[in-house]
């Protein structure tokens, strides 16, 4: 995804060294700029607020080229001032949540509430199916991770994401954030033992390439073809599934399939794989009566688990679209 800095933002005249144009800047950051949004992502839990912050923050890097000594790598200077932009929206910005930190799970199919608008949940990060960047360990965009995060201080945050993820120095990190060594180990102890609360160590799906490839496809066909007991299935004893920006959730494979067969199956879907935050999912459309195409409804993330589906997480906003075809297309 690339955020070009806007015609109006841009100075009239270059910095004073060098004399770059907005085109050599441009070409200058480039290289930098995607990693530059995963990092802003990781920190915010909003593919929204990420993109505002990779703005900021390339709009500062321009109008402070001059400034820019090369006591630090260009990579370093940028990812302090994206860490800054992203800090200070933490402060102005509520924390974001998964449905499973907003309230309790709901067992009545039927009630499922008003959707809850705002900046309030966690925002999926939708790829195409792909290779992996390199900064985009895949446990380090994962939905439970980016969650967590958000439970963080901002400067717990950025110092464990610095430190863990993107692998800076102590020392680099203290520059980063104007701080101390001594002070970013202790921050990154206390944002480990924190994140250790909330989910644990990983675990893995339990699965190899081709096996984790027939599940999403079995996945798939039972969706499609509304198959519950089949979906019932796949899915894992304490399965979830979340539907934000609606706060109900469903707990366990009953509850799960009771939803699916009750609720969602009530109209036809089809689904085309997408990569959502590094793991399985789909862009979902739906054909409501009337229509005579499939339409945009959802973005799904799949987490599995030991073999089994273990949480469905279904974004319902249509902001949350990323480009994809609002029509069904039977080819992608």
């Amino acid at each position: 995804m690339r955020h070009p800095m806007p015609e109006e933002s841009r100075p009239r005249s270059a910095p004073a060294t060098g004399n770059m144009s907005a085109v050599d800047f441009d070409m200058l950051v480039a290289e930098h700029r995607r990693e530059l949004y995963a990092h802003c992502y990781r920190m915010l839990g909003s593919v929204q607020d990420a993109e505002d912050a990779v703005q900021e923050a390339l709009i500062g890097a321009w109008r402070g080229l001059a400034s820019f000594e090369g006591r630090s790598s260009l990579r370093s200077w940028l990812y302090r001032i994206c860490t800054n932009a992203c800090l200070r929206l933490v402060e102005r910005r509520p924390r974001r949540v998964l449905s499973v930190d907003f309230g309790p799970a709901r067992v009545d199919v039927h009630e499922l509430g008003e959707p809850v608008p705002g900046p309030v949940w966690v925002e999926p990060w939708v790829e195409e199916p792909g290779p992996a960047e390199h900064y985009l360990r895949r446990e380090s965009v994962e939905l439970a991770f980016i969650a967590a995060l958000q439970h963080l201080p901002g400067t717990q945050r950025a110092v464990l994401i610095l430190r863990e993820v993107l692998e800076f120095s102590a020392a680099e990190v203290a520059e980063i954030l104007d701080t101390t060594p001594a002070s970013v180990n202790s921050a990154l102890q206390r944002a480990r033992a924190t994140l250790r609360s909330r989910i644990g160590s990983p675990q893995p799906d339990g699965l190899t390439e081709q096996g984790r490839r027939e599940l999403v496809d079995a996945f798939v066909a039972a969706w499609e073809r509304a198959d519950t007991p089949a979906l019932l299935d796949l899915l894992a004893e304490d399965a979830r599934f979340t539907m934000p920006p609606l706060p109900a959730w469903f707990d366990g494979r009953e509850n799960v399939a009771r939803f699916l067969r009750e609720r969602v199956f009530a109209t036809p879907w089809r689904l085309s794989p997408v990569t959502v935050n590094a793991r399985p999912g789909f862009a979902c459309y739906l054909k409501q009566p009337g229509d005579t195409e499939f339409r945009f409804g959802a973005i799904t993330a799949l987490m599995l688990r030991a073999g089994r589906v273990a949480e469905i997480n279904s974004f319902l906003e249509p902001a949350l679209r990323s480009g994809l075809p609002e029509i069904f297309r039977a080819d992608r």
